[in-house]
């Protein structure tokens, strides 16, 4: 059951923010920053500088209302690694059974990354939770709408190409929810430690899910 809810959590909050190797310093006070502008499911990479240490701190500080998983996650070892440290959902770029198996046995969400429709299919057989459609840039919103025809029971999360602009299309077109990394952890105002300018990005990017979600409803 309790898996169950933190689905229902990850699709309710619409935006997951991909964390990738900020310094450790930057990374409470840049959660904090997506937190506030409405952004309550956050990924850090795993090649990320102290990334098991720092998600737990995260998840020590964020509490029940906010998801904080693993991202990058290649391999099954490392799977059990960040679940360990709390991770609470793990991403991948791929997908393999034995990392989808690892992740299943712990109770934690597991989100391979897939492209096509055997692979979407196939990760969806072995268990995975919710599939990754990555690059998202590839394809753009129409292609989550294609995949939704014969695929529409699969929960799907773009990621990659992702912007603030398009988030809103990739929901109109079906996606459970988008993941976003550069164009909403922006290297350049984290280099200047513009943790207002992130919380606004966020704003941008929830406010466009929430539109987007009220105009399907509509």
């Amino acid at each position: 059951m309790e898996k169950a809810s933190k689905l229902l959590q990850l699709e309710q909050s619409g935006v997951v923010a991909v964390i990738r190797k900020p310094r450790p310093e930057d990374i409470l006070p840049l959660v904090d920053a997506l937190v506030e502008g409405g952004v309550k499911t956050l990924e850090l990479t795993v090649d990320t500088e102290q990334a098991f240490t720092q998600m737990r701190k995260a998840k020590e500080r964020l509490g029940k209302d906010v998801l904080v998983g693993a991202g990058t996650v290649l391999d099954a070892e490392t799977a059990r690694t960040a679940i360990q440290a709390g991770a609470e959902f793990v991403f991948s770029p791929n997908y393999n059974e034995d990392l989808i198996q690892m992740a299943n046995s712990y109770g934690v969400i597991s989100i391979p990354g897939v492209m096509t429709p055997s692979e979407i299919v196939e990760a969806y057989k072995l268990g995975a939770d919710v599939v990754k459609i990555f690059p998202a840039s590839i394809g753009g919103p129409s292609y989550i709408k294609d995949l939704q025809g014969p695929l529409g029971h699969i929960p799907m999360i773009p990621t990659g190409g992702v912007t603030a602009e398009n988030a809103g299309d990739f929901i109109k077109n079906g996606a459970t929810a988008v993941g976003a990394g550069g164009s909403l952890v922006n290297k350049r105002l984290l280099e200047q430690q513009d943790f207002a300018g992130i919380t606004t990005l966020a704003k941008q990017f929830t406010a466009n899910v929430k539109m987007a979600r009220e105009e399907q409803q509509s």
